[in-house]
């Protein structure tokens, strides 16, 4: 894992620099670094060991680190006599806190056809994580953090070089409404546009704008279909099963769809994530996410109308571009002008703030979903180089 000190303005990372060039996430490149050398200085994340006894007791291990990685005792014992630091894996989680990638969908709702959702590895974190909380256990706490750490390093990796689009709204967004719709449809129209889709993972607008994501490859008439099925399970509750049912039954129904990102949270863990993200960055403490979908969205955000949670993400997003902290300020497009002069009138605040500022170029209220697609080209387009 990459640590925390932050790169100099001069000099960005690039997506694979030596760090990240020194990272073993699988086995297939376990074997790769082994044919070529040695493991020298190598960090090797989760990868389960136990059949590679005879290339770790003949391998240099000055420097390395094994993060969770099942071995044999006596290969153990001499990579650590070797000079490296070993971290064994945590029995009994429900998750793995030394994890090399991202979720997927399948993964967090495994179990989920035969058992339900109580079943699943999702379900079983948030209980975990319930449990661990109540009790105060540094040990708990510090495995969340190795966790949240490592997802954070996996979606630094797969966004590396990616245009990336925040869309940001409420979960309480039922199915079968003419907003989810309208997020739906802003969520292909972007990704159609080479935009990589993220969320905040959950269901309501968040499930929309994935769902509209990954039907991107697919004829108009797919989303519409897609639409009325889900329809059936409007919401989460009463049952996070069917909810999560339907949208499988969908994935089923039409495989291979478009990629995009959820960031979700088990701090909200009564709301699920959503199944049409490819690649979920769950995270156990809230403010690291939220910080992180809004610092990864360079190509912008686009703000649903939403309630207290989305009233914050305004203003979290507003903060840095205010400052310039991550550079240029990046388009913020909010829509819904009545929501958002009227109801929760966010944007004449966020006008105030913009005056007279470098921000104020890349800021647009609209009054529909349909409008928000050009009004982030358009922001996008004057924005400085």
């Amino acid at each position: 894992m990459q640590s925390n000190s932050q790169p100099s303005a001069s000099r960005r990372p690039r997506a694979h620099d030596d760090n990240r060039d020194h990272e073993i996430e699988s086995l297939a490149e376990f074997d790769r670094v082994i044919a070529s050398g040695g493991l020298a200085g190598h960090r090797v994340q989760s990868v389960d060991l136990t059949d590679r006894t005879f290339a770790l007791l003949g391998a240099d291990t000055t420097g390395s680190v094994f993060l969770g990685c099942a071995m044999e005792p006596d290969a153990a014992a001499k990579v650590r006599a070797g000079g490296a630091l070993v971290f064994p894996p945590v029995p009994g989680l429900p998750f793995d806190p030394y994890r090399g990638g991202l979720y997927s969908p399948d993964e967090l709702f495994e179990g989920l056809a035969d058992a339900g959702y109580d079943a699943t590895p999702d379900a079983r974190s948030y209980h975990w994580f319930e449990q661990t909380k109540a009790d105060g256990d540094i040990f708990a706490s510090m495995l969340r953090g190795i966790h949240d750490d490592a997802v954070s390093d996996a979606l630094d990796e797969h966004l590396a070089g990616a245009r990336v689009v925040g869309i940001m709204g409420g979960h309480a967004l039922e199915r079968g409404s003419a907003a989810y719709a309208g997020a739906a449809r802003l969520g292909r129209r972007l990704a159609r546009n080479g935009l990589t889709v993220a969320t905040g993972g959950g269901p309501g607008a968040m499930e929309a704008a994935n769902l509209g994501a990954y039907a991107a490859p697919f004829e108009d008439g797919m989303l519409d279909s897609a639409l009325e099925l889900l329809a059936k399970a409007p919401h989460f509750t009463p049952s996070i099963t069917e909810w999560a049912r339907a949208a499988f039954d969908i994935r089923r129904s039409w495989p291979g769809g478009g990629t995009s990102a959820g960031i979700p949270t088990w701090f909200y863990g009564h709301e699920p994530p959503n199944a049409f993200a490819s690649h979920i960055a769950k995270y156990f403490v809230n403010a690291v996410r939220e910080d992180g979908l809004l610092a990864r969205s360079n190509a912008g955000v686009v703000f649903l109308p939403g309630a207290a949670g989305t009233v914050q993400e305004i203003f979290d997003n507003a903060t840095p571009n205010y400052y310039q902290s991550r550079g240029g300020p990046t388009p913020m497009v909010l829509v819904d002008r009545v929501h958002w002069t009227e109801k929760l009138p966010a944007w004449p605040l966020l006008q105030a703030l913009a005056a007279e500022r470098p921000m104020a170029a890349r800021i647009a209220l609209v009054d529909s979903v349909d409008e928000a697609p050009e009004a982030l080209a358009r922001l996008t387009a004057g924005a400085p180089s």
